[in-house]
C-alpha cells in the first residue's frame, strides 16, 4: 500500500472513533439535577436500620478456642478413635446346607498318564479303568459325565457336568511286581 491509502484508511479509523465516543457519552451522561435514574431505587425492607451495639460487642469479646484443627493446613488432623464394641450376633434362621462335596471318578477310575500328538499341540489324558483305556483331550467328556478342563504334567482337572463343580485328581505311578 502506498502511503496516501495509509492516511486515508487512518483517517477514516480517526473518524469512526470520533463518532462512537460522541454517541456514547451522549447516552451514557446524567444530566445534573435529574432524578429520573434514581426514582425506581427501593430501600431495603429492616425492620430496625440502627446499629446493634450489644451484639457487635458481644461479637469482639469473644476469644479463638482451637479445636486442634491448623485453620490455615489443608490436612485434617486425625480423629479420635473410639474403641468400637462388637456384638456377636448368632446365626438367625435356618443353618444354610454345608456345600456339595467335589466330584471324584468312579473309584477303580486311575489317571496313569498324559501325552500329545506328534502334529499337534493338544494334550490327551490316559486313564484305566481296570481293562479298560480311556484317551481324553481337553474338552472332551468322560463316560457322559465328566469334561476334562485341563491336562497337567502331574494332575488332571475336571467337573461334573450336571452340576459344573470342579476337582483334580493327581497321577497314579503304576507299581511294578517286586521280583520274583
Amino acid at each position: 500500500m502506498t502511503q496516501k491509502n495509509q492516511m486515508m484508511l487512518l483517517a477514516a479509523l480517526v473518524l469512526i472513533m470520533a463518532v462512537v465516543w460522541y454517541f456514547n457519552r451522549s447516552t451514557s451522561a446524567v444530566a445534573p439535577g435529574t432524578v429520573a435514574s434514581f426514582q425506581s431505587y427501593q430501600l431495603l425492607a429492616v425492620e430496625n436500620p440502627q446499629l446493634h451495639r450489644d451484639k457487635m460487642e458481644a461479637a469482639q469479646k469473644t476469644e479463638y478456642h482451637s479445636l486442634g484443627r491448623n485453620p490455615f493446613s489443608e490436612i485434617a488432623p486425625p480423629s479420635e478413635q473410639k474403641p468400637k464394641t462388637v456384638v456377636a450376633h448368632g446365626p438367625v434362621g435356618p443353618m444354610p446346607p454345608p456345600p456339595p462335596e467335589p466330584p471324584k471318578l468312579p473309584p477303580n477310575m486311575k489317571f496313569f498318564g498324559y501325552g500329545t500328538i506328534p502334529n499337534g499341540t493338544l494334550r490327551r489324558a490316559f486313564l484305566s479303568d481296570g481293562d479298560e483305556v480311556y484317551i481324553v483331550g481337553e474338552g472332551d467328556t468322560l463316560l457322559g459325565r465328566f469334561r476334562i478342563v485341563k491336562i497337567n504334567n502331574a494332575n488332571l482337572e475336571f467337573e461334573e457336568i450336571a452340576t459344573g463343580i470342579h476337582n483334580t485328581v493327581t497321577m497314579q505311578e503304576e507299581q511294578s511286581a517286586p521280583p520274583a
